[in-house]
């Protein structure tokens, strides 16, 4: 198909992908395939290829991913050089490499030079050391959310977006989410048909629906704060349909309502409230992918009416009950 870029480079962009020992595979061969089928796109449609994509690291040569698959990288270059984009990955390594302090001042020095920096996953740790997201919107992947806020308190981190950009930063949330956040990079360089056809040859979405909570097996919400606050969220997600008013809850809790909406949002980053309606929200998608009707699952989720339901659907998994159904659905059930 003809590429119709928005802008037409007197050379293809380079795009440094970082890599480092342990590195999560797929967020090295997730960004790194998606410009490659751009250049294919291209060749095939007698166009030069738009980009000249490479993986880096500290080591060069080789790094061993934490998959066990080993990459051919190039050193890092020198700071100065001309680059496009920058990707830093993520993985179990990431917390090594925050401390390599060769890496960290190589990524600040990078981004100064490049036109746009975008993180994968728990790349968004390297950034954030790296002293690149200060003030910023992040996101990182769901299951790290909490660890990352406690780190980097002063970047505006936002839990459940596949991808977002502030400025010239991207970062994206858990593993694939970089080939979201890749298809996003060269549908701004190159245009939505250029974008849709890479998306159609690896055959993912364009824009995927929703946020990355609908694709965690649990909310970050219940997998942190102390042992008290985990005992009621038992108890609510025990008592859906019960009384979970701030009055009922923080008298399970044995505490006063002033003090118990302090201490819920210090354990958990959330209001009482909000609490409850994503437990009722996380239960009602376990029913919904039974294919359990829409009015019973917002009954026995304690929602008191389907509208209910979709509003808080909508605010928190960015679709409705019904369409979450649609896709989550087991077709046996």
């Amino acid at each position: 198909m003809p590429m119709l870029p928005r802008f037409t480079p007197h050379h293809p962009l380079r795009v440094e992908i970082l890599a480092y020992p342990d590195v999560q595979l797929l967020d090295v061969a997730g960004p790194l395939q998606v410009f490659a089928s751009a250049n294919d796109l291209a060749r095939g449609a007698g166009n030069a290829p738009p980009y000249a994509p490479v993986v880096v690291a500290a080591e060069g040569r080789f790094v061993t991913t934490s998959a066990g698959l080993g990459l051919a990288a190039e050193p890092l270059p020198e700071p100065a050089l001309p680059l496009d984009t920058l990707i830093v990955s993520g993985g179990f390594g990431v917390n090594q490499a925050c401390t390599d302090v060769r890496s960290v001042e190589w990524i600040t020095a990078r981004a100064i030079v490049a036109r746009r920096v975008a993180s994968v996953c728990s790349g968004a740790f390297l950034l954030a050391t790296a002293g690149l997201l200060e003030g910023r919107r992040a996101v990182t992947h769901w299951r790290r959310c909490r660890e990352f806020a406690d780190r980097f308190p002063s970047v505006r981190l936002e839990p459940d977006p596949i991808f977002l950009r502030d400025g010239k930063f991207w970062t994206s949330a858990g593993v694939t989410a970089g080939i979201d956040l890749t298809l996003a990079l060269v549908e701004a360089d190159l245009g939505r048909t250029v974008a849709l056809a890479v998306a159609r040859q690896l055959v993912v979405f364009l824009k995927r629906p929703g946020g990355q909570s609908q694709f965690s097996s649990a909310l970050a919400l219940q997998q942190g704060g102390d042992e008290a606050f985990e005992r009621l969220h038992a108890h609510i997600a025990d008592n859906l349909r019960g009384d979970l008013s701030v009055a009922a809850l923080a008298r399970i809790a044995a505490m006063s309502e002033r003090s118990f909406i302090r201490h819920y949002r210090q354990a958990t980053g959330s209001t009482p409230a909000r609490g409850v309606e994503r437990i009722r929200v996380e239960a009602a998608r376990q029913m919904l992918e039974t294919n359990q009707p829409v009015k019973r699952v917002a009954a026995r989720c304690g929602f008191g009416s389907e509208e209910t339901m979709r509003r808080s659907f909508l605010r928190l998994l960015g679709t409705t009950p019904q369409a979450y159904r649609e896709r989550f659905a087991s077709p046996g059930e």
